[in-house]
């Protein structure tokens, strides 16, 4: 049974309070993003469409989130919370568009930690038979999953610390392998790429469709309302830092590694570890077998990150009494939403196992929930971006180039929503093939499922909606004598 919480007790949820410094909150929407596994895992794909234009599909992807970066800061600037976007759109479009939020952060947050245990399962049956050991699949499922579980259990500073580490090792061993070589290259400056020699406009656009999946994650670090240290300026500094260190991060390196593979003798489009392959032609053989340790690490870091942040979105949802009141429970020790924690940890487990158990070949099932995630990130972006006018509205402070930026915003991120769905006869965007074409209809069927709980539990508990938006507008007024414009 769920009953509804007092505004008292939601104003201080029982976290473990402004603990994190700017470095850690930015580790939590740094480790989400996982950059360093971009080039190692899906460059190849982004120029498989957009060819000499790849690192315009960066940069262009990079402005696009920047944009829905500004219209969440428009309530990043002025609250905090656990409850990350969700309790931001209960804010500005009301509970019904919130609980939807909510939703599409679980899904988004559990299938990007879903993706990124395969990937850190591959590069682990990779690694590990280098060394000639050989390890059954199912094993590096349950040790990456145990490890992310312990760690978010514990503690979030020592999560945010172990993942500030690891993406910043890993992201300077790729750009060090990308300086040696350019160096080789000569600091050669490519024309071909500049002038997007043989690049078309609905290439990029399809790259841009694969960008904004790099992307997504980003606005993780607002779900660390409680922890973060000064959050009103930390969180949206976070978001506009990790969204720029990264474009600038995926922008160079594309350009360096087609730059490599124009004299390869292989496709870049065709090779599934273009960063080892590099590294073995610069004679740098160690450097590459480095770069795949860190980018092991970058998977773990990564499904680390959404183990917190998934575990957070359900805290709020049960606090608010959506769910059972168990998952709103905070660790006495530790501080940590435990049961949150554990619930998000076994998902995060069972759903590669199950596909991996019905003969799903785990890179497979690595793009499928890489896939389906993005679905949920991309109802969310939307949903932010309308919501950002309309609180700025209520609070008599919208202007005209507000409006602007949630206009682009949304217009930005429906291109991958067309691109994710296609247009039946459309050359540019084709739907695609089975069974990622029934993905969508999947999505739209959780979707029902969570609204429809919604109406459920909105029936057994009259109360609840306006219990849920007296806490919303609690923390929202608790932060009243520190925004930060």
């Amino acid at each position: 049974m769920t009953k509804e919480i007092s505004t008292s007790d939601q104003s201080v949820h029982g976290l473990k309070r402004a603990c994190l410094s700017y470095g850690e909150v930015l580790a939590q929407s740094v480790a989400v993003l996982a950059p360093s596994t971009v080039p190692a895992a899906i460059l190849g794909l982004i120029f498989a469409s957009a060819g000499n234009g790849t690192w315009l599909s960066f940069l262009l992807g990079m402005i696009g989130i920047l944009l829905v970066s500004i219209n969440i800061n428009q309530f990043a600037r002025r609250s905090a919370s656990p409850g990350s976007l969700y309790s931001y759109i209960v804010k500005g479009l009301g509970p019904t568009a919130g609980v939807f939020c909510a939703w599409g952060l679980i899904l988004g947050y559990l299938f990007t930690g879903m993706s990124t245990l395969c990937g850190f399962a591959i590069f682990g049956q990779t690694l590990l038979g280098d060394l000639g050991l050989h390890t059954h699949i199912l094993t590096l499922f349950v040790v990456g999953t145990a490890a992310a579980w312990y760690v978010a259990y514990k503690d979030i500073q020592l999560s945010a610390k172990m993942m500030l580490q690891i993406e910043g090792v890993s992201i300077l061993l790729v750009l060090l392998l990308g300086a040696i070589v350019w160096v080789h290259k000569g600091f050669a400056i490519d024309t071909a790429q500049l002038t997007l020699q043989g690049a078309t406009p609905g290439g990029v656009a399809v790259g841009i469709v694969l960008v904004v999946f790099g992307f997504s994650g980003f606005e993780s670090s607002t779900a660390l309302g409680d922890e973060a240290k000064d959050p009103l300026r930390t969180i949206p500094r976070s978001l506009i830092q990790s969204t720029l260190i990264s474009g600038v991060f995926f922008t160079l390196m594309a350009g360096i590694i087609v730059l490599a593979f124009h004299s390869a003798a292989v496709d870049l489009s065709k090779t599934e570890a273009p960063l080892d392959y590099l590294a073995q032609q610069a004679g740098v053989g160690l450097l590459g077998k480095l770069i795949s340790v860190g980018a092991l690490l970058s998977f773990f870091s990564c499904t680390l990150g959404c183990v917190n942040s998934t575990a957070r979105i359900l805290f709020m949802m049960a606090r608010h009494g959506l769910l059972a009141n168990s998952l709103g429970k905070v660790h006495r020790v530790n501080k940590t939403p435990n049961i949150a924690i554990g619930l998000s940890s076994l998902l995060t487990f069972l759903v590669p196992t199950v596909l991996h158990l019905f003969s799903v070949k785990t890179f497979d099932s690595q793009g499928y929930l890489g896939t389906i995630c993005t679905y949920g990130f991309l109802l969310v972006y939307i949903l932010i971006s309308l919501a950002a006018p309309v609180y700025l509205y209520r609070l008599r402070k919208l202007r005209l180039q507000d409006v602007v930026f949630s206009v682009l915003g949304v217009a930005f991120m429906l291109l991958p929503v067309v691109g994710t769905v296609g247009i039946p006869g459309s050359a540019l965007f084709p739907p695609p093939a089975p069974p990622q074409n029934m993905f969508p209809y999947l999505f739209l069927l959780y979707l029902a499922a969570g609204c429809g709980w919604f109406v459920i539990q909105r029936l057994r508990y009259p109360r609840m909606v306006k219990g849920m938006q007296r806490s919303v507008e609690a923390i929202h007024a608790s932060f009243h004598d520190e925004e930060n414009f």
